[in-house]
């Protein structure tokens, strides 16, 4: 088969707008041009690659098979690229990152360190939720991920590299706010403000609960960390957050932590990435300098 590059990257626009007139957006293309070389592309394999279902279009299982492969053409195009780039040298290259919304807290801090090092690198950070970032490794489109706790489904190297203490807050004004040794049962009283279902930090407070035979009662669900703190700070329910994500709250007094029986509840961050996934020479060199930096520390100066 005589498949050239652009037709794959044009497919794999298509297929993941699922749509011709959005792919052609993204690729600054006209629809008919996109729609003749996907005709072109069926034809070349003899295998409808779309199906139209009302006024969307779906992958054929050819079309997703295809797919999986040109996922794969592309990642190892990127890496060549990618390494042959960095055999130059160290200081230039481009390595992206993909992190968990709450490590963007002290995440700037950590990479203007790592530029500092290496000028002449360029950087591209994705500040995602756990969902995206699973889909981000499974799909092999980042170098390196800063996360919590890694998925299982997924076959990953995982490195922690700084404690990640887990607290509860609360507005200064709460009832609760200057008691000493809270119980669990009594914040199992309490409305807790809470993160989208999945999020790393709402199973481990979820879980906390069940373990103790209790139940959590689940007021607003917010997916950002900056909506939770205002919306404790209104007084609709406690949380329980990154301590990493308080710092300014804390030293302005508009947030406290509640002193809690067994809490802080201390987890990690994770350097992770896929197994087998050839890490280019920055990649390398990023990974030492986070291990060598920020290991073992629990919080960011």
């Amino acid at each position: 088969m005589h498949i050239t590059l652009r037709q794959l990257r044009i497919f794999e626009t298509v297929t993941r707008r699922l749509s011709y007139t959005k792919a052609a957006e993204e690729l600054h293309l006209s629809q008919p041009a996109v729609s003749m070389q996907i005709r072109q592309l069926e034809d070349i394999i003899g295998l409808e690659l779309f199906e139209k279902l009302g006024k969307r279009i779906q992958p054929t299982e050819a079309g997703k098979e295809l797919y999986n492969y040109s996922q794969t053409i592309s990642y190892k195009l990127r890496e060549a690229k990618e390494v042959l780039m960095a055999m130059k040298s160290l200081g230039r290259g481009r390595l992206k990152l993909a992190v968990a919304s709450t490590i963007n807290y002290f995440a700037p801090k950590l990479l203007a360190g790592f530029s500092k090092k290496y000028p002449g690198v360029s950087l591209h950070l994705d500040v995602t939720n756990r969902k995206q970032i699973i889909r981000l490794l499974e799909a092999n489109e980042t170098d390196l991920v800063l996360m919590g706790q890694p998925p299982d489904e997924i076959e990953l190297e995982s490195t922690p590299f700084m404690d990640n203490p887990l607290v509860v807050i609360a507005p200064p004004e709460h009832p609760l706010a200057k008691e000493k040794r809270i119980s669990l049962e009594q914040l199992a009283n309490e409305t807790f403000v809470v993160r989208e279902s999945g999020s790393g930090t709402r199973i481990t407070m979820e879980r906390v609960f069940q373990e103790r035979g209790l139940d959590m009662r689940l007021g607003m669900e917010i997916t950002r960390n900056e909506a939770i703190k205002q919306a404790v700070r209104a007084g609709l329910g406690l949380s329980v957050v990154s301590q990493h994500t308080i710092e300014l709250e804390l030293e302005t007094q508009r947030l406290v932590v509640l002193n809690v029986e067994g809490f802080p509840i201390m987890r990690k961050w994770y350097l992770v990435n896929r197994v087998g996934k050839r890490l280019s020479p920055l990649a390398e060199a990023f990974k030492k300098f986070l291990l060598t930096e920020y290991a073992t520390t629990t919080t960011m100066q």
